[in-house]
């Protein structure tokens, strides 16, 4: 079924059990996701969640991942609008993370995250009004935040 308004997201998530125990918990939460550009991304809960051995603290967690794909929303619009601007961008950094605690439901999600851009600017910056507008613009445009309730704040680093 072809819609306009649509995209599909290809991609899979695989985990094996092999030869470990499974009805007493202590499984590997170890598992890899698939992209279709043929990218394969090492994944594990979180060993906040789910103590070591069971989680592997070297793989991307699922929070993470959810953190780190609304901050590159983030930056991949806020980049497409300052070029479109004439504005050019040498450097984007972003030490981003997220809070985790029981929402209004109770229940342990992903509340706030919190994105600290960092942009180095090549020959000419804009005011710092006028960056302002361009990552306000870029939250109100991100596919990710406009998919999800967890509140996100976005406050600009100077170099």
């Amino acid at each position: 079924m072809k819609q306009d308004s649509m995209t599909d997201i290809p991609m899979r998530v695989v985990w094996q059990r092999g030869e470990q125990p499974f009805v007493d918990g202590k499984y590997s939460r170890v598992h890899q996701w698939e992209f279709d550009g043929g990218t394969t991304v090492p994944a594990s809960s979180s060993p906040h969640v789910v103590p070591i051995p069971m989680s592997d603290e070297t793989c991307v967690d699922p929070e993470e991942a959810f953190v780190a794909s609304l901050s590159s929303c983030h930056m991949l619009w806020f980049l497409a609008i300052a070029g479109r601007k004439g504005f050019v961008v040498d450097r984007y950094i972003d030490a981003c993370h997220g809070k985790m605690e029981k929402n209004e439901d109770g229940k342990l999600a992903v509340t706030e995250v919190f994105l600290f851009p960092e942009v180095h600017w090549g020959d000419s910056a804009p005011t710092p009004e006028q960056a302002t507008e361009m990552h306000e613009l870029a939250h109100h445009e991100c596919f990710i935040a406009n998919s999800v309730k967890s509140k996100i704040h976005v406050a600009q680093k100077s170099p």
